[in-house]
């Protein structure tokens, strides 16, 4: 079955309705909750997930979107191998750095993201969600 790391401005695009990216994103989501695919999220997301939510709204939305999403999405571990891996990609921006190790360790087909650019050199390849979806679907 194909699997995608979603990365977290998708799943915040969901959670928080952001227009007009929630329409594609909420696609994605259902897809991988339905069990079309399987959604994987770095593991250093769930806790910006967390931090987010709790500083934005409060602590009780952000432990419902933590629940949320853990029963949906599987995690790709964030270890020792993938810090190191992701420093070597040599990215400015560390933390996209290691979702595409965390999604090449983790045997991703794709990274779900609206941060194109930020994923150009990607080990694993990066769409926005709608055409991720569409890319997923044509899989084995």
């Amino acid at each position: 079955m194909s699997q995608v790391l979603v990365d977290l401005n998708v799943v915040l695009d969901v959670l928080l309705d952001r227009q007009p990216h929630a329409d594609a994103a909420a696609a994605l989501w259902t897809a991988i909750e339905g069990g079309q695919l399987v959604g994987l999220l770095s593991a250093h997301c769930v806790t910006t997930l967390h931090y987010l939510a709790a500083r934005g709204r409060s602590r009780a939305f952000a432990d419902r979107c933590v629940a949320d999403v853990l029963s949906v999405f599987g995690v790709a571990p964030v270890d020792h191998g993938v810090l190191t891996e992701a420093l070597a990609l040599g990215w400015s921006d560390f933390e996209d750095a290691v979702c595409a190790a965390a999604a090449a360790g983790s045997d991703c087909d794709l990274i779900a993201t609206r941060d194109l650019a930020g994923f150009r050199r990607s080990p694993v390849p990066a769409l926005d969600p709608g055409a991720a979806l569409e890319a997923l679907s044509r899989l084995p």
